[in-house]
């Protein structure tokens, strides 16, 4: 089979400088396209010089109806509304949409799992091997231990991250309540402030830091009676993420239309 030709989403940011580089060196993949929103001062520019691991003879372009037309398909770690129209697209030319976009609305995620009825899309609030093996580890001690362990995330980002708590908090949080057979929207405490009174049994906490240039830091925390079991994953690299993202989508060329996580992709679904 020819190398899978891919497209990268937001190429001059740095998640998409790391994409282009990691596509570098993937064999079996191939660059094909890179996208920037239309204005940028990156139009123009050659992805792979940007991205600092020599030219690669693609131009980065503002015009996605083009690229997605001619790539197998699209890496994308971008903004929730630059996230649904790129998932319409991928729907509309039956390729593989990855999805690392974090901070997507209900509506958002609705717009997506529509998408996927055409295409390969697999989304997930983190791609890299650990966090989801975390996560299948989680979703294990959650069924077990009993509603007496309290479950509470912590995560820690750099000071440029928008949105709070992070996608791949989510990811832990949404593991840990498949494994305790709950819906997270109904048992979870995003803040405490002032007095809150007794934490509610059954609750999942979540509490986000940011400063500084962390990568990222997770750490799932089950509190029970006289012990502790702590669950961590420190990102030291947005490498671990890029390969994550370019494995997915070749996993998902042979895929049948649909919506897949990166646990379906590592062989960790349930």
């Amino acid at each position: 089979m020819s190398d899978m030709r891919l497209a990268v989403a937001g190429a001059a940011g740095r998640m998409g400088r790391v994409l282009v580089e990691i596509i570098r060196h993937t064999p079996g993949a191939h660059l094909a396209a890179a996208l920037e929103q239309p204005g940028s001062i990156a139009i123009g520019q050659d992805a792979g010089l940007l991205a600092g691991c020599g030219q690669m003879g693609v131009a980065i372009s503002g015009d996605a109806l083009t690229a997605i037309a001619n790539v197998d398909g699209i890496l994308d770690f971008t903004s929730p509304r630059s996230t649904v129209d790129l998932a319409a697209l991928a729907a509309q030319a039956r390729i593989v949409h990855v999805i690392g976009t974090t901070g997507l609305s209900p509506g958002d995620l609705a717009k997506v799992e529509a998408a996927a009825r055409h295409a390969v899309i697999v989304r997930s609030g983190n791609m890299s091997l650990g966090i989801n093996l975390i996560a299948a580890l989680i979703e294990r001690a959650a069924q077990t231990l009993g509603p007496e362990y309290d479950i509470e995330i912590v995560e820690m980002h750099h000071r440029m991250k928008a949105d709070a708590p992070s996608g791949t908090a989510f990811l832990l949080g949404e593991a840990a309540a498949k494994g305790r057979g709950i819906e997270l929207e109904g048992h979870s405490v995003r803040s405490r402030d002032g007095h809150t009174g007794l934490r509610r049994a059954g609750d999942i906490g979540f509490a986000a830091l940011r400063g500084g240039t962390v990568v990222g830091e997770h750490k799932a925390i089950f509190a029970g009676p006289s012990e502790r079991i702590e669950f961590v994953h420190v990102a030291e690299d947005r490498s671990i993420f890029a390969r994550g993202a370019v494995q997915a989508a070749i996993w998902g060329r042979n895929q049948k239309p649909g919506l897949y996580s990166m646990a379906n992709v590592l062989g960790l679904a349930s």
